[in-house]
């Protein structure tokens, strides 16, 4: 039975916790210096529940709220918006939750329906449109640089399925690819591709033998991966009395690569040990392998409410590479680094392409996900470099900004907003990417406590202006 007494989750305390104001202010204080050619917003998705919830509260259960920073001219503004979802204003006008979350059985019969797409995850900017993304459902398409909601982008009604939270732009072709599954009935997953002027060109299934979760996937220049890990949708569980999605470790953990333009039939799958992957950090092509570079854990328990089921290895992220033969069939893993890190992020105009360097948080040890820095890979040798966030602060996604008319992979700059526990306050944090251990570049002081969340993104100067123009068209 559904309980009505708000959970003490973890995830609502801290700086976990919502914050309720949407603010506007501009002419932040700045410690140190913007660079003068840094023109641009950086924005950042994540949970941020409206109303207390109703039973037991997952962190991916918050409605979506928008944190924007503009950057322009050496001086910042900030802006805080929710994403005005079908959920979020049905609660909005109600005054309450009236939706339960992911740990909470489901209600078909909510007399308010089914439509619970938070858009709380990620974000991509693709043809001129900002998109809010939760892989639960559409995209909602947003404003730039104000934040406003606009609706459900549905491409020109031809997306009939919910769409990932991480699709792919390939910024040499301009296309974006993207994948959906849905694990109580097949097709398990699709995959689709959309043109560089935003047009939905196909969506194809692509077999599976059960419902999976699959949070994240990758391309190269020729070729796209499909990760069917043993997180998997069984009913039978739910009989039982069980989440009906658990990790199985017994379950190998299978890689599927096809063809860009291909379809099912074509699809080469690789199989491995049981592992999960949320986020990838690139793939690329060298020879006749796909090598795959990812955060890969033994398992996770992400689902799991009952502490004597929890693995003690779980959800301990490191990186590693995979070398995919397309040829023999052999696959080759191999872990780079002990050091436990996740939301690895790499020069987005590169995104398919062999890349030298890697961004991504180190992870702190302890039962929540916290960021104490920033590690810069260099995987072409092998070394690392760390940037420390402070005692008592901590971070989150390092978004790569390039510099205008940059001259290498690593020129530009990272941006993420810190929390510092010391003070309570929040703050945006400009490091130089060439030189990330070094002296901090910046440090935007923001007017309000920015929590703890998930996904940013770097929209250009360009962007801006291309994004005002298409919105000026429609109208």
């Amino acid at each position: 039975m559904t309980s009505t007494t708000p959970t003490l989750s973890p995830f609502l305390s801290n700086n976990f916790a919502p914050v309720k104001e949407e603010i506007t202010a501009d002419n932040l204080k700045v410690i140190g210096e913007l660079p003068a050619d840094l023109s641009g917003m950086f924005v950042r998705n994540g949970p941020n529940p409206q109303f207390s919830p109703i039973g037991q509260y997952h962190w991916f259960d918050g409605d979506g709220m928008l944190h924007g920073l503009r950057i322009n001219n050496g001086k910042a503004s900030y802006r805080n918006r929710y994403v005005r979802t079908n959920k979020f204003q049905i609660e909005n006008q109600e005054g309450k939750a009236v939706w339960t979350g992911l740990l909470e059985p489901p209600q078909q019969d909510n007399p308010h329906g089914t439509d619970t797409n938070r858009a709380n995850t990620a974000l991509v900017y693709h043809a001129g449109h900002f998109l809010a993304l939760r892989e639960g459902g559409m995209p909602y398409e947003l404003k730039l640089p104000d934040l406003t909601t606009i609706g459900k982008h549905t491409f020109n009604n031809k997306l009939q399925s919910s769409f990932t939270a991480h699709p792919k732009v390939d910024a040499v072709t301009g296309e974006m690819m993207f994948i959906s599954y849905s694990m109580p009935q097949p097709p398990y997953l699709q995959y689709g591709i959309i043109s560089p002027s935003g047009e939905l060109l196909r969506t194809i299934p692509i077999d599976l033998p059960v419902g999976v979760m699959m949070h994240d996937f990758a391309i190269t220049e020729n070729y796209t991966i499909f990760f069917d890990l043993p997180m998997n949708f069984r009913p039978e569980r739910v009989e039982k009395g069980q989440f009906p999605i658990a990790f199985e470790s017994e379950t190998p953990s299978r890689f599927g690569i096809i063809p860009r333009h291909g379809d099912n039939t074509e699809v080469c799958w690789f199989e491995t040990p049981a592992c999960f992957i949320y986020h990838t950090l690139n793939a690329y092509e060298e020879g006749d392998e796909v090598v795959l570079v990812a955060c890969r854990m033994s398992a996770t328990n992400v689902f799991v409410t009952n502490e004597g089921d929890r693995d003690p290895q779980g959800d301990i992220p490191y990186l590693y590479r995979w070398r995919f033969n397309l040829k023999t069939g052999v696959v080759k893993e191999e872990k780079l680094d002990e050091v436990p890190s996740e939301f690895p992020r790499v020069n987005d105009e590169l995104v398919g392409r062999k890349t030298r360097y890697g961004y991504l948080g180190r992870m702190v040890s302890g039962d929540l996900p916290l960021f104490d820095g920033l590690i810069k890979y260099d995987l072409d040798t092998g070394k690392s470099d760390t940037y420390e966030f402070g005692k008592g602060r901590y971070g989150g996604e390092a978004v790569f900004a390039p510099r205008l008319n940059a001259s290498s992979e690593d020129d530009g700059w990272l941006v993420t907003f810190v929390y510092d526990e010391n003070t309570q306050t929040s703050e945006l944090v400009v490091v130089n990417a060439q030189d990330i251990s070094g002296e901090i570049v910046a440090r935007v002081m923001l007017p309000q406590r920015v929590p703890y969340g998930f996904h940013g993104s770097w929209v250009s100067e360009m962007q801006l202006i291309a994004n005002k123009h298409l919105l000026q068209k429609r109208e």
